[in-house]
């Protein structure tokens, strides 16, 4: 029998204390998701339904209600009143079309131009910044030091109508997240995937080696964008505000690039969350080893979506090692190798070795980094997951 609420067993994880169990809560289910119109307060109870630690992420915006930035969760980004857009299709010199849009600012134009793939999700509109555009980019939209001034129009802070919504769902959220008994977390903030969106991933490496000082300034605009969105999410009174660095691991960014550049940053945006009494998520799910140091001498309270087989550097008995007590860990078991294409006994195996790694403190239990398929052995492989799970409490 349970004697801790979701919420309370979370908590004790990320503290690094002693839980009745270790929790198990998915970092994302989009396949569960799916089933209830991406409707967040809906998909906390389907997870506690199946037994799960869930948590609710607010502000809840569906993708659907963010069309300009499809993969940064949270509040909406807004662009200055005098930017005005242009996109145009053409005819490309290949296979397939492309998509030339255009962002006109009193400080100048910003271009970019992406190839159109057939399993393009987002018909004649570019996004402003989509983890699904950046291999297709024929031209990102930043390039230099000469886009800094028009980008900052498109940088706005939130206006006072979304702050408003904003708080307004907080008192929805922390009615629900009482009556459930489970976490509530916001976010997202950004930093390196803001730039990877931006100048796209191998111009912004060749970047960071050829032209350091640009980024510098480029993720300082970034950095205080994100400070701003960042107390207007904060002042909500979340339990946990976590960060997106998918793109901050070693296979995007050398060690001593983080530590002169990224680290600073990181470090004042850890404090001001733990300012307002919130715990620092960070989810970053490969490439970790060589910069555990610098998760650490940031004060990162959980470390989200360690991956045992997509990731690099993962090793979990060695990342225990080197981080003690001094921060959770949360997720374990890949998500998309192991939970939706593994064997009973694959997964049985791999559920058990994260535990025995990992827990029984300071560790949160997830697939990592999300169940997207929706097929009748997705959902048998889940349940074995979770019988796994379960046998170890």
């Amino acid at each position: 029998m349970s004697s801790m609420s979701s919420r309370q067993r979370l908590l004790a994880a990320i503290n690094g204390q002693t839980a009745d169990h270790v929790p198990c809560s998915f970092m994302s289910f989009n396949a569960l998701r799916k089933r209830h119109a991406e409707n967040l307060y809906e998909l906390a109870k389907a997870e506690l339904g199946m037994g799960l630690d869930s948590f609710l992420f607010i502000p809840s915006l569906s993708k659907p209600q963010r069309p300009d930035h499809p993969d940064l969760r949270g509040l909406p980004v807004r662009f200055s009143p005098q930017v005005r857009t242009n996109e145009q299709r053409s005819a490309g010199s290949g296979v397939y079309d492309t998509l030339h849009k255009e962002y006109q600012t009193p400080a100048g134009s910003l271009t970019t131009s992406v190839s159109i793939s057939e399993d393009w999700p987002h018909g004649d509109r570019t996004p402003f910044i989509d983890d699904f555009q950046v291999p297709r980019a024929i031209k990102p939209l930043v390039t230099g030091r000469e886009d800094l001034e028009p980008l900052s129009y498109l940088l706005a802070p939130p206006t006072p109508q979304d702050i408003d919504l904003y708080h307004a769902e907080v008192q929805t959220a922390k009615a629900f997240t009482a009556e459930h008994s489970i976490l509530l977390a916001g976010g997202w903030g950004v930093g390196m995937d803001m730039a990877n969106w931006l100048c796209g991933s191998q111009n912004l490496m060749f970047l960071t080696m050829d032209d350091e000082a640009f980024v510098v300034d480029l993720l300082e605009m970034i950095h205080q964008w994100n400070m701003e969105r960042m107390r207007v999410v904060l002042a909500g009174g979340v339990d946990l505000y976590i960060r997106r660095a998918w793109y901050e691991g070693c296979d995007l960014v050398t060690p001593g690039f983080y530590q002169r550049v990224i680290l600073p940053r990181l470090k004042i945006e850890v404090a001001l969350a733990h300012e307002y009494d919130a715990k620092f998520g960070y989810i970053c799910t490969s490439g970790i080893l060589p910069m555990v140091d610098h998760f650490l001498e940031a004060g990162i309270d959980v470390l989200i979506g360690i991956d045992p087989k997509q990731g690099t550097h993962t090793n979990l008995a060695e990342i225990n090692r080197r981080i003690g007590d001094q921060m959770c860990i949360w997720g374990g078991v890949s998500g998309a190798v192991t939970v939706e294409l593994g064997s009973e006994e694959q997964i049985r195996a791999a559920t058990r070795a994260a535990i025995d790694a990992l827990g029984p403190n300071g560790f949160i239990l997830s697939p990592v980094d999300n169940i997207t398929v929706d097929t009748p052995q997705t959902w048998q492989n889940i349940q074995t997951f979770i019988d796994e799970w379960r046998r170890s409490r």
